[in-house]
């Protein structure tokens, strides 16, 4: 994926300054597709010279002008042609899957606190997607019937996939941990 999609993905759902937009990548987008502000504004200045999307100056009060995009026609085909292209599933590329391997050739027990660091990373990380399912979806059947909203479902569905994901390497590392707990520096 470009992160030309993952902007224009935001856009659709809310247009917004380039600074919005980073924020954005921080806060939600980011834990898929990181990218950082300098990249997100030089992205945005070659789609907006390539017609993907438009940019007006929002006057504001005792701060600068900001410049707000929203998706133009040309960006809205580009991702939609995007989305009908298949993709290859994705491959693990693991650091500490590595080291782990690696680490049979010197002190397995040596890892144990890197695992612990990253398991607390994930475990963190997890907090913070249960929070925002708590606080931005509720259970079918919790309120009145609505009809589909596509745009909240699909938002939703890529926050259960996370939230499986962190529960899976958390479960993975408690593994890991219990292993690497097995040896000595002088096994």
């Amino acid at each position: 994926m470009a992160l030309e999609h993952a902007i224009l993905v935001s856009l659709l759902e809310k247009p917004g300054s380039g600074y919005e937009l980073a924020r954005r990548f921080e806060r939600s987008i980011g834990y898929f597709w990181t990218a950082t502000h300098q990249q997100i504004y030089r992205v945005l200045k070659r789609m907006e010279n390539d017609g993907w999307v438009d940019a007006r100056d929002v006057p504001q009060q005792g701060r600068p002008d900001k410049r707000e995009y929203r998706v133009a026609d040309l960006g809205r085909a580009a991702l939609s042609s995007w989305l009908h292209d298949p993709i290859e599933p994705e491959s693990v590329r693991h650091d500490l899957a590595v080291k782990i391997r690696g680490a049979a050739f010197d002190d397995p027990a040596a890892l144990i606190r890197e695992a612990e660091r990253h398991r607390r990373a994930h475990r963190d990380r997890l907090t913070h997607y249960l929070a925002g399912q708590a606080r931005d979806f509720t259970e079918p059947g919790a309120g009145p019937q609505e009809p589909p909203d596509a745009e909240r479902e699909l938002q939703h569905a890529v926050l259960r996939g996370g939230i499986a994901y962190e529960r899976m390497m958390i479960g993975w590392l408690d593994d890991v941990l219990a292993t690497l707990s097995r040896f000595g520096p002088d096994r």
